[in-house]
């Protein structure tokens, strides 16, 4: 969805970071090297081929990137920023879902025609207004127990109903796909296969980020959040699950500072490439998922920063 007025902003409001290698920001204050990509396989040569082909992906970047990858056949597992924190945008939809299901597993209870409505158009179409009807039927204390339940230590909801404003990290995305993708005590199967039956649902326009480049054999989990504001700019993310034709594996990209949505999307998506390419390397370009070429999104609702209008319009009001 377009958001008016929002590639105009004011230009310095975005802080950038350097993504690799030593950098100058701002007053030309040298800082130390960014954090490097690190992996490490079961395969002989991967953990260096992917360390090397996300770095490559991420060189002249401009924002702060964080990557988490997991591959289940080869034991593989990439970080870059395993621990930092980002606003979560759309992305915590997931979690509301996995949270409500959680709780509701806890007495045998089913979603209500109503609550299946909402919940596919939260997850297909990323519908903020079901996402608000979740929170506020959920409360912060229930979202903060299954939070613990899951092991995602460090995710913090968003106040005052702000639910885009949660903080995630990849360590936390990671874990919660993790959950999502195989057997577990937290979520029953049936509804970690719900789940991933409304994330493979998504809408064409919304299926951008982590699945570029993955193999045509897999089948495509992903769920996607931006959100601008004046602060660090851009915030923009994906989180993906990949299944099928052999694979099994899962990544999460998380992005802010970047100067519109569309940069932050191409970064997201050099990324994901390299690491399809790097785990499938024998698929023909032509057997390769190309996502739409005019992605879109939900923009939840945040609050105006005080003495700063937000990039997104301010004033807690949703746009687009």
């Amino acid at each position: 969805m377009g958001v008016r007025g929002v590639r105009g902003f004011v230009a310095g409001t975005v802080v950038a970071a350097v993504v690799a290698g030593a950098g100058v920001v701002g007053t030309g204050t040298a800082v130390a090297a960014a954090p490097a990509v690190t992996c490490t396989s079961a395969k002989a040569g991967l953990a260096a081929k992917l360390k090397k082909d996300i770095t490559a992906a991420l060189k002249n970047r401009s924002g702060t990137v964080a990557v988490g990858l997991y591959d289940r056949k080869t034991k593989t597992k990439c970080e870059l920023r395993g621990g930092t924190s980002y606003d979560s945008a759309s992305i915590v939809k997931v979690t509301v879902l996995a949270a409500l299901l959680w709780d509701y597993k806890k007495t045998n209870r089913l979603l209500t025609t109503r609550e299946a409505s909402l919940a596919k158009a939260m997850i297909t179409k990323s519908d903020n207004a079901a996402t608000s009807t979740f929170w506020r039927q959920l409360g912060t204390t229930k979202i903060k127990k299954f939070l613990k339940a899951a092991g995602m230590k460090k995710t913090v909801p968003g106040a005052d109903g702000y639910w885009g404003l949660t903080r995630v990290n990849i360590k936390d995305e990671q874990r919660l796909l993790s959950l999502i993708t195989t057997k577990n005590s937290v979520l029953s199967d049936g509804s970690r296969a719900y789940l991933m039956k409304l994330m493979n649902q998504v809408i064409s326009s919304q299926r951008w980020g982590t699945p570029a480049g993955a193999p045509s054999s897999t089948k495509k989990y992903v769920k996607n959040g931006w959100l601008p504001r004046a602060q660090y700019g851009w915030r923009v993310h994906s989180i993906g699950a990949f299944q099928g034709g052999g694979r099994d594996y899962y990544m999460t990209v998380l992005t802010h500072g970047n100067r519109n949505m569309n940069y932050g999307v191409a970064t997201i998506q050099a990324v994901a490439k390299a690491i399809h390419k790097d785990l499938a390397p024998g698929t023909a370009a032509a057997q390769r998922y190309v996502p739409t070429a005019t992605p879109r999104g939900a923009i939840p609702a945040v609050p105006e920063a005080p003495g700063v209008a937000d990039v997104a319009g301010g004033a807690g009001v949703p746009v687009g």
